[in-house]
């Protein structure tokens, strides 16, 4: 049995387009993708109690009030939401790229395609994303939504 290379640990997770930097192991967010694409509810195991989650979006004039959280059940009432009205058919993983930054910290660059609910049509969206984990759950998320471009 050989060791692998750190250009191999890099591809773990290629399956869902999900890679990561050198010497890294699966972080949560990567899970926590992997569980959001898939609409699988076991995304809520991987949220710690007190998470301060928030997504932003740069130059877009859409409500985002609604969209953060400071506790579990207010994250789990945005999920419901997010998959109803900006995701209402699901959204596929184009390209995951997570950094671990050491002390628990990661910051991801992710690229999606969904059906956008808002504009009725397709569309490709690149954020990026930095969260926090700690004892196997995350706790902190902010994710800023850079382009959401219809195709």
């Amino acid at each position: 049995m050989s060791a692998k290379t750190e250009a191999q640990k890099d591809n773990t997770m290629k399956d869902a387009g999900i890679t990561q930097g050198a010497g890294t192991t699966d972080p949560v967010i990567a899970q926590v993708l992997k569980h959001f694409e898939a609409g699988d509810p076991a995304i809520m195991g991987l949220i710690a109690a007190d998470i301060d989650f928030r997504i932003d979006h740069y130059k877009d004039d859409a409500d985002i009030a609604w969209q953060s959280a400071t506790d579990i059940e207010g994250f789990a009432q945005v999920l419901t939401r997010l998959g109803q009205e900006v995701f209402p058919q699901g959204t596929q993983i184009l390209a995951a790229d997570t950094q671990d930054l050491g002390n628990g910290w990661f910051l991801t660059r992710f690229e999606q395609r969904f059906f956008y609910a808002r504009s009725a049509a397709m569309a490709e969206s690149v954020t990026f994303i930095t969260t926090h984990q700690e004892d196997g759950k995350m706790d902190f998320f902010r994710e800023v939504v850079t382009t959401v471009t219809e195709i």
